[in-house]
């Protein structure tokens, strides 16, 4: 077998044989698969990382987009009572929402899929609760720490 080379790149790799002019060598296929393999495993690991729930001690502020606008913000600090409210959009939709201590969700909606009724609770900012078909999201983010010198610098700087 000769070696086909393209500026000395992958001369390795390809060779010319009888009714197959460009086929790859074992090597070349057992890297690829490896490099296949570990790929699948760290994208693996990284959806496993972000579904495992974590607990913290920071408070969050939900805010809830109708057609992506802010239409209301609710701290999830545990100072509310769990209550149930509805909100209505264009055309409409429904979607009824729950806050529990330190958690918001969806528990109805009127949209055809009901994926943001299946995605549960929220309690932290890794991930919006959606429903595309009636243009409502809820996002978390931090709340603003009023500890007692909470507002100095952490450093100084001259």
């Amino acid at each position: 077998a000769q070696c086909v080379s393209s500026c000395g790149y992958l001369s390795h790799c390809l060779q010319i044989q009888k009714g197959n002019p460009l086929s790859i060598d074992r090597t070349s296929k057992k890297a690829v698969l490896a490099f296949s393999v570990f790929l699948t495993v760290i994208c693996l690991c990284s959806i496993v990382y972000l579904m495992l729930p974590r607990k913290s001690d920071k408070t969050y502020i939900a805010d809830i987009y109708q057609n992506g606008s802010l239409i209301m913000s609710i701290p999830l600090d545990g100072s509310l009572p769990d209550q149930t409210f509805i909100i209505e959009g264009p055309g409409g939709c429904v979607n009824e929402i729950q806050i529990r201590s330190g958690s918001i969700g969806i528990l109805s909606a009127d949209c055809p899929d009901k994926l943001c009724v299946r995605q549960g609770f929220i309690e932290d900012s890794r991930l919006p609760v959606t429903c595309l078909p009636n243009r409502l999201v809820i996002r978390l983010r931090p709340a603003p720490d009023h500890r007692e010198g909470a507002d100095e610098p952490d450093i100084n700087v001259y």
